[in-house]
């Protein structure tokens, strides 16, 4: 079972990562070397968001909305189209290699695939330790044998597992490997990008639960990033909706689970079962969308949504709708659900 989240977002705090209307574009190409290039797929279009200390931020939406190229980008694994990413104040994608570096000492990265996240060849210290020795200054390397000890034991592991190969380990292990990984630095963000999608349903909750705990000893922010809407409700301060490359919806977890204003999250939402169906089956009211997820190379004009929408009009096919914001809860909706009161 999963525990509550019970620490307090420090909602007046300045925020530590500031994303404006970033942009991820890819190419299409044809012909046997693929150097025509017959089209573009806007695989994130337009996505602004922020993080303050010690909360998680929760970006959800179904495969293929863009979320992994959020992360993939904000990490500099992929060069953005457009747009900034402010890290205190500092532009992520103007960074020279050596402010990148020092940037990614505090933004650090857990994976959606333990098996390929750790180097086969590696043992599970000399994993650890890998920081370190990019960032030598961190920790003297008399130290990090204990150090990587101290941190297995931190994230569920024994002493002992140091010395061992990743394919000694079950896919939670796998993971809990790197995690450890990625707070050896002492990280302010971390970027979860799936940490559990790829992990039993069992080892899942485990896998949670240690990320939250570490959470509320260390201070870290988290972007955090799932398509299991329950996993993102019990891990995130806020939760951010995406749907073909944008923000549709955005607010605190009770706001936007409790009273979604985006025709998508109220869709999204009624998919997931209720906890007591027996109870629930009278207001529980699936919400059945007509036709496939239109391709991010083709979108469709105005609300990207509106070919699905029932509530679709004709200005929606105009001008995209503006993300904006009542009582801290925004939308991008012509024809939204009426907020409640607070």
């Amino acid at each position: 079972m999963m525990v509550e989240n019970s620490s307090i977002s420090p909602a007046d705090d300045q925020p530590i990562l500031e994303v404006r209307e970033l942009a991820k574009h890819f190419e299409i190409g044809s012909g046997l070397s693929f150097k025509r290039k017959t089209g573009v797929v806007k695989a994130v279009d337009g996505v602004s968001f922020s993080l303050r200390p010690g909360e998680t931020l929760g970006l959800v939406g179904e495969s293929g909305c863009g979320k992994s190229t959020v992360a993939r980008t904000l990490l500099r694994l992929e060069e953005t189209t457009s747009g900034s990413a402010l890290f205190h104040g500092e532009d992520i994608f103007k960074a020279t290699p050596q402010e990148l570096k020092s940037i990614r000492r505090r933004l650090q990265v857990i994976f959606q695939d333990p098996y390929a996240s750790l180097n086969p060849r590696m043992t599970v210290e000399e994993i650890i330790s890998e920081p370190w020795v990019i960032h030598p200054d961190a920790l003297p390397a008399s130290e990090r044998p204990d150090k990587v000890r101290a941190l297995l034991e931190n994230v569920g592991l024994r002493r002992e597992h140091a010395e061992r190969y990743p394919h000694e380990f079950s896919g939670g292990q796998r993971q809990r490997i790197g995690i450890a990984r990625a707070i050896a630095l002492d990280p302010e963000v971390l970027i979860c990008d799936e940490p559990v999608s790829a992990l039993d349903v069992s080892v899942q909750a485990q896998v949670i639960n240690l990320l939250m705990e570490i959470q509320e000893r260390l201070g870290i922010a988290y972007v955090f990033i799932a398509h299991d809407l329950s996993v993102v409700r019990h891990m995130s301060h806020r939760v951010a909706v995406m749907y073909l490359g944008r923000i549709v919806e955005i607010g605190t977890e009770e706001q936007v689970y409790n009273h979604p204003r985006h025709p998508y999250t109220k869709a999204l939402l009624s998919a997931e079962a209720p906890l007591d169906f027996s109870k629930d089956r009278k207001k529980h009211q699936r919400i059945i969308l007509e036709g496939e997820v239109p391709s991010p190379s083709n979108p469709p004009s105005g609300c990207r949504f509106r070919s699905r929408c029932w509530k679709a009009q004709e200005v929606c096919a105009g001008e995209a709708p503006p993300l904006e914001y009542v009582n801290n809860h925004a939308v991008a909706c012509y024809f939204p659900e009426d907020s409640p009161a607070g």
